[in-house]
């Protein structure tokens, strides 16, 4: 089990909270999952985050579209650099923007744009057990955190991801916010516990949406809601596109459905009062190469004499943003 010796660790909601949680089962996992964060090809995340240790803040802000914590005059220049290069140690940053201690990481995603789209739309985060379905490095985690929820549990399988969180959280110690290495495969465990559930660019990645649909429903609770943030493609019937190989350059791409398509599965799944609210084409100033992100992006995934396909002519991609209830 981890322990102190990484950095500051939540207090464990299985002890918190008198729930139907399959305990075992998680404990299991949890003790496979924690192993691999200290195998070789995570030695240099690792690394990097105990470099920095010795670095915490009673200061953030995560009202705003950057997550900021620390100042950057409560660092001495020596702490500064150490700081940067652990940071450089994470790129390409894939979630953000952030300012840790003054350094401004301006990442792949304009993930702030995804929470300015969110946030009108769903029910106040306050009190409310939340989980974050493929967290990454916890940029959403933290800006719940800002709505004063009763818990944020983000589920995130990858070590490098762990890594990532547990640096900012070594400094900023939000004790509503907790990492787990696990998968929304295994949202079974979790019967009736979450009042709201966030499902952000995760279902095209898995051969079966549905069958994941219907697990995350199991883990709300009743009344409880999911936010479903896809990659799909245009089209008004409901169909998903499943690409032979690689998708605007990805691999592990399985279906990316239209909006009545995805709207079905959450029907199908058992979901009610389904609703679509964002529905537009994915822009190159949302995806794009960065600094602190040097690799290609979306511009690069498109055809460059057609930008209405991807580079290997599939239809290019777009957002859809839904949400949904458990009714009972």
């Amino acid at each position: 089990m981890l322990d102190a010796t990484i950095g500051y660790i939540s207090p464990d909601y299985l002890e918190l909270y008198d729930a139907a949680f399959d305990r075992e089962a998680i404990l299991a996992l949890r003790q496979e999952r924690q192993a691999k964060l200290f195998e070789p090809q995570a030695r240099q995340y690792h690394g990097a985050v105990k470099t920095i240790r010795d670095l915490q803040s009673d200061w953030s802000d995560f009202s705003g579209t950057v997550v900021k914590v620390g100042r950057a005059d409560e660092l001495s220049a020596e702490q500064q650099q150490r700081l940067h290069e652990a940071l450089q140690v994470f790129c390409p940053w894939k979630k953000g923007p952030f300012d840790l201690f003054g350094i401004t990481i301006d990442s792949e995603w304009r993930s702030d744009w995804k929470w300015a789209r969110l946030l009108p739309h769903i029910h106040s985060l306050k009190d409310r057990k939340i989980a974050d379905i493929g967290c990454h490095n916890g940029y959403f985690m933290f800006r719940m955190a800002n709505e004063q929820p009763a818990c944020v549990i983000g589920f995130e399988p990858v070590a490098k991801h762990f890594w990532n969180f547990q640096l900012i959280q070594n400094i900023v110690q939000q004790k509503t916010l907790t990492f787990e290495l696990l998968g929304v495969e295994h949202m079974h465990f979790y019967p009736h516990f979450f009042d709201t559930i966030f499902c952000l660019g995760i279902l095209y990645h898995h051969p079966d949406p549905i069958g994941l649909l219907s697990k995350m429903r199991q883990a709300l609770a009743p009344h409880g809601e999911i936010i479903i943030d896809c990659q799909g493609i245009p089209s008004e019937l409901p169909v998903a596109l499943t690409p032979r190989k690689r998708y605007a350059q990805a691999r592990g791409i399985w279906f990316l459905p239209s909006q009545s398509c995805l709207e079905n599965w959450l029907a199908r799944a058992g979901f009610t009062n389904i609703r679509c609210f964002f529905a537009e084409p994915l822009s190159v100033e949302e995806q794009r190469r960065t600094a602190w992100a040097d690799v290609n992006s979306l511009q690069e995934f498109l055809n460059p004499d057609n930008p209405s396909l991807t580079i290997e002519g599939y239809p290019a991609p777009w957002r859809y943003y839904v949400i949904a209830t458990r009714s009972t």
